[in-house]
C-alpha cells in the first residue's frame, strides 16, 4: 500500500484542509458531532466503523483542533469528544456537502434527512458570496496561485 502524502506544507488551503479531514470517516465523525454525539461508542454504533480506525480518526481530529477530548468525570478514563470553535467552522462544509447530495444524489421524491433551524424548522441553505455580499458562482471565481520559486 502506498503511503499517503502529507499536504501540510501545500500552498493550497483546500489541500491543507483535506490533509486533516479528507477521508470520509473523519467527515462522518464531524457530521455526527454536529448531531450531538460525543462518545466513542455513539460514533462507533452510528458509523459501524472499526474501533482501531475510529481511534485513529478521533486522535487526528483532536490533534488538529477540530475536536477536544474531555474527561467524562465519572471516575473512569472515558472521554467525550466535542467540537471546538475550529470544528464548528466546518459547518458550511457540511451544509455544502448536504446540498450537493440533495441536488445530485437523490431522486426528486426520495426520502432523506433534512437540516433545519432548531427554532423555526426552516431548511438551512448555503450561498457563496463575495466580501461585499454579492452571490457568485464558479464561472466568476478564480484561484490566485502562489508563484513558483525560481
Amino acid at each position: 500500500m502506498v503511503a499517503r502524502k502529507s499536504l501540510k506544507g501545500d500552498y493550497c488551503p483546500s489541500a491543507r484542509s483535506l490533509d486533516v479531514i479528507g477521508d470520509w470517516w473523519s467527515l462522518l465523525i464531524v457530521r455526527d458531532a454536529f448531531d450531538g454525539m460525543t462518545r466513542f461508542g455513539e460514533f462507533q454504533k452510528s458509523l459501524g466503523i472499526a474501533k482501531n480506525i475510529l481511534t485513529d480518526r478521533l486522535k487526528t481530529l483532536v490533534q488538529s483542533g477540530i475536536l477536544e477530548a474531555v474527561p467524562i468525570g465519572d471516575g473512569n478514563a472515558r472521554l467525550e469528544y466535542r467540537l471546538t470553535t475550529v470544528g464548528k467552522d466546518l459547518f458550511p462544509v457540511m451544509v455544502a456537502l448536504r446540498q450537493f447530495g440533495e441536488r445530485h444524489l437523490f431522486a426528486p421524491e426520495e426520502e432523506r434527512s433534512r437540516l433545519v433551524e432548531r427554532e423555526t424548522g426552516l431548511s438551512v441553505r448555503l450561498d457563496v458570496r463575495t466580501e461585499d455580499g454579492r452571490a457568485i458562482g464558479p464561472d466568476q471565481a478564480v484561484i490566485l496561485k502562489v508563484p513558483e520559486p525560481d
